[in-house]
């Protein structure tokens, strides 16, 4: 599966922002899905999963309550709402994708999209 992630941008805090993950080549609905993310000069980390149903999510506790992930699979694609954003979650975001026998949530994965920059002004 090929994965195309989308809708970063520069805004301020407190405001909104949608990323979606456009999956291509395999059925998407397959697959487990995932988002991370990089700050500058800091390790990639997990963010939230969902599985491939869409019937499961997982958060960080950081992210609980302003983030929201989704699917749709009959569009091949993931979606991460971001509210009430901060500064602290300027950072790369990368979506993923594990092709799983069940309806459950994944923390690792072998495919990657190519990330996105969200960028969050105090």
């Amino acid at each position: 599966v090929q994965l195309q992630a989308s809708g970063g941008g520069l805004v301020q805090a407190g405001g909104s922002l949608r990323l979606s993950c456009a999956a291509s080549g395999r059925t998407f609905s397959s697959y487990a899905a995932g988002w991370f993310r990089q700050a500058p000069g800091k390790e990639r980390e997990f963010v939230a999963a969902i599985s491939r149903s869409g019937g499961s999510t997982y958060y960080i506790d950081s992210v609980k309550g302003r983030f929201t992930i989704t699917r749709d699979n009959a569009k091949n694609t993931a979606y991460l709402q971001m509210n009430s954003l901060k500064p602290e979650d300027t950072a790369v975001y990368f979506c993923a994708a594990e092709l799983v026998t069940g309806d459950y949530v994944m923390r690792e994965y072998d495919y990657w999209g190519q990330g996105t920059l969200v960028t969050v002004s105090s």
